[in-house]
């Protein structure tokens, strides 16, 4: 499907006529929330590398985690008529209106992965599931703390992300939903770490010191986790707790790896969703009359170490 695309495009801006000037290559903008965290990273490099396979020129605009340069960054980018506009919104009422005026101007906008407060003011939402993500969090814990009192009971540790983002929101219902049946496994703590791992490392060196008994460590994503395993490790506590997170990249550093080496005892693969939507916005580059999807959802899964597959396949 995604060469029939290509193909497609490609033979659009061939057939402009031998006789008439040579076609501008489409402009495609992706608009970053914050290139610094390793999710968001994977992201570039992974457009980067489907979007030289097609005939378009392909920018990325790095937000930096600030809403206002966010804005700004697009409203400057509708002036340049992209033909597609990409955006992973750092958070969902400061960006909707100016998602709303790209619309405005005709351009069509894929909502990656975070999605805004208003639905009309993007074309597409190519997401996964934030929720169901965090119930499988909230189930695997289950399954932990009974593994190891015989019983459903824990204290828990919660770091969340950037307040108010749907990914936060949604992970933290999900898994506290599941968690909240089970009286006797408690929140002892939670804080807003805003998804930065050197945050969450100093957050949970506090934390420690608070709380002298602590079983899980529950991060909102892989670098939280990670840096909460680090502030244990100083002060020789990591063996004592087990940290889980969600992402689950490949590659150095990634939540897969950091499973492998033992500081993650589970990740949760939350994709990057830059393959689904890539495949829709060459449709829309190919195909004036195409309509999509107003969301489309990629799957998640869950990456243990053997022992704790063991575990988990038991229960």
């Amino acid at each position: 499907m995604i060469k029939k695309c290509v193909l497609s495009l490609v033979f659009l801006l061939a057939g402009w006529g031998l006789f008439a000037e040579p076609t501008p290559r489409p402009l495609v903008i992706f608009s970053q929330c914050n290139s610094a965290e390793p999710y968001r990273a994977a992201q570039n490099a992974s457009f980067k590398q489907l979007w030289s396979q097609t005939p378009v020129v392909f920018e990325i605009l790095d937000a930096g985690q600030d809403n206002e340069r966010q804005v700004a960054q697009i409203d400057a980018a509708i002036g340049r008529k992209p033909r597609l506009l990409i955006v992973a919104p750092n958070e969902r009422v400061p960006l909707s209106a100016v998602m709303g005026r790209a619309m405005a101007a005709g351009i069509p906008v894929i909502c990656l992965e975070r999605d805004i407060v208003n639905p009309a003011n993007y074309t597409t939402w190519v997401r996964s599931d934030n929720y169901t993500i965090g119930v499988l969090v909230g189930l695997y814990i289950v399954d932990f703390l009974k593994s190891k009192y015989g019983e459903p009971r824990g204290r828990i540790v919660d770091l969340r992300g950037l307040a108010g983002v749907e990914g936060e929101v949604a992970r933290e219902a999900g898994a506290f939903d599941v968690l909240k049946r089970y009286p006797n496994i408690v929140k002892v703590r939670q804080s807003y770490a805003g998804w930065i791992q050197r945050k969450a490392e100093n957050t949970m060196a506090v934390i420690l010191k608070l709380e002298p008994e602590i079983d899980v460590v529950y991060g909102h994503n892989d670098p939280m986790a990670v840096g909460a395993y680090h502030a244990a490790e100083a002060v020789g506590r990591e063996r004592s707790m087990i940290f889980v997170g969600v992402d689950g990249l490949n590659g150095p550093g990634g939540g897969i790896e950091q499973v492998k080496n033992g500081q993650l005892y589970a990740t949760f693969v939350y994709p990057l969703c830059t393959d689904q939507a890539y495949a829709v916005g060459l449709k829309l580059l190919a195909d004036s009359s195409f309509v999509p999807e107003k969301q489309y959802m990629v799957k998640s899964s869950i990456v243990l170490p053997d022992t704790a597959k063991q575990i988990y396949r038991a229960k």
